[in-house]
């Protein structure tokens, strides 16, 4: 049985839903190949991902191709309750509520696996953690798993290169269509999204530190750069580092952006990015927010130790005074500001990622029984397939190789 805030909220949350899944073609398409086909029939399937109207079309997506589906979100502060509320509504087993204490978000990952999944769809790693800690007597009848996000998959790759990951994963962040496109465009905008809504403040004119230029960080650095602001990066990876350069943007170190940022935004995967000794050099009033999965980039018990005083100051802005007087800004609470103080990203682009997501669910129903790697990318005809659906919806045609171009590229001897 669900456990939701409150099931009153459904119709808000079913709006939401609507809204969504008309402006994700590809993901209907596949919806309706789903319907007709029933994939998943009898299967069981356990999602964890940020509980909002996107994801409540997946798992309906995957309910009606059959399967059972267990749901909660990824992050105590990205579930919107309305939403929850409707997707339970819609026959999904939901255990999710907007500000869960640690207790309970634990409880609500270990409510959706002790349905016995078959296949896990999970954002950060968080459930296949669970599964090989708490519940390894359900891994024999795991088929495998899709993860959606580059930190769960630094966590799979930690799993495997120490011999402890006992389930398929498809690394379905890794996907062209995925990393291309959700981690650029999607973090882009919806990082922004989040901070302007939040803040109310203006971006043009202001100096925006990036830490981090992987895909999420091209996204928000160029974003911040169209709404006017000067940026720098942080980065400790020299390739990364040029790259930014040669796109236009500064790159220091974190103790020398401290100095001059307005705003800061930490899209790394990695812990204290932003500690207590950056945050003395900071100037009064900086806003500091993090991208990153889990809300360790921004150092909040460092942070909470050095404050003389801590006020909420606008909903999901919390103002902590410092010793030499100065003050900052973090905003919801150092975890993902796109989805604990945003929508998440905008439809178009989870129409892809989800889309990846169900063809990936798929592949591992059509394959249950065989043996496969633990690690998996993400099959080149799946990412084709989604990006040619997108491109139909669009209203775009594109080339294609004729069997001369085609008999050139594969031989050697031409």
């Amino acid at each position: 049985m669900s456990e939701i805030r409150d099931k009153n909220l459904a119709a808000s949350g079913e709006r939401k839903i609507l809204w969504a899944s008309s402006h994700m073609p590809v993901l209907s398409s596949i919806h309706e190949d789903f319907k007709r086909e029933k994939p998943f029939d009898g299967l069981r399937v356990a999602l964890s991902v940020h509980m909002e109207a996107k994801t409540a079309y997946l798992a309906t997506v995957m309910k009606d191709g059959g399967a059972e589906v267990f749901a909660t979100g990824c992050n105590p502060l990205s579930t919107q309750d309305d939403v929850a509320a409707a997707l339970a509504a819609r026959g999904v087993q939901v255990f999710a509520w907007r500000g869960e204490s640690e207790e309970e978000y634990d409880r609500h990952l270990s409510k959706v696996l002790e349905g016995g999944p078959q296949i896990i769809i999970d954002d950060g790693g968080d459930l296949i953690m669970r599964m090989h800690t708490i519940y390894r007597d359900l891994i024999p009848g795991v088929i495998g798993g899709c993860e959606e996000t580059t930190t769960g998959i630094h966590r799979l790759k930690a799993m495997d290169a120490a011999g402890e990951l006992k389930i398929p994963m498809m690394l379905v962040n890794n996907a062209q269509c995925k990393f291309l496109f959700d981690n650029r465009y999607g973090t882009g905008q919806s990082v922004w999204n989040g901070i302007n809504r939040t803040t109310n403040l203006i971006v043009a004119g202001k100096k925006v530190v990036v830490a981090g230029y992987g895909w999420c960080g091209k996204g928000v650095a160029m974003r911040a750069k169209g709404l006017g602001a000067r940026v720098y990066v942080t980065e400790i990876d020299p390739i990364k580092a040029i790259e930014a350069i040669m796109d236009g943007f500064e790159v220091l170190p974190m103790k020398e952006a401290a100095e001059i940022g307005d705003f800061f935004v930490t899209v790394t995967g990695c812990r204290d990015v932003i500690t207590p000794e950056h945050m003395l050099l900071m100037k009064d009033g900086a806003i500091v927010c993090n991208a990153g999965h889990f809300n360790v980039e921004i150092d909040m018990e460092g942070l909470e130790k050095i404050a003389t005083k801590v006020e909420l100051r606008r909903d999901s802005i919390m103002g902590y005074e410092l010793p030499n007087g100065r003050s900052i800004n973090v905003l919801a609470e150092g975890r993902l500001v796109n989805l604990a103080a945003g929508d998440g990203h905008p439809a178009e682009i989870m129409d892809m990622s989800f889309s990846i997501q169900a063809l990936c669910a798929r592949f591992l129903a059509d394959h249950k029984g065989e043996e496969l790697p633990m690690l998996n990318y993400v099959p080149a005809e799946i990412d084709r397939e989604v990006a040619e659906r997108k491109l139909r919806f669009l209203g775009v045609s594109f080339d294609h190789l004729t069997k001369e171009q085609q008999e050139y590229i594969d031989s050697w001897n031409f």
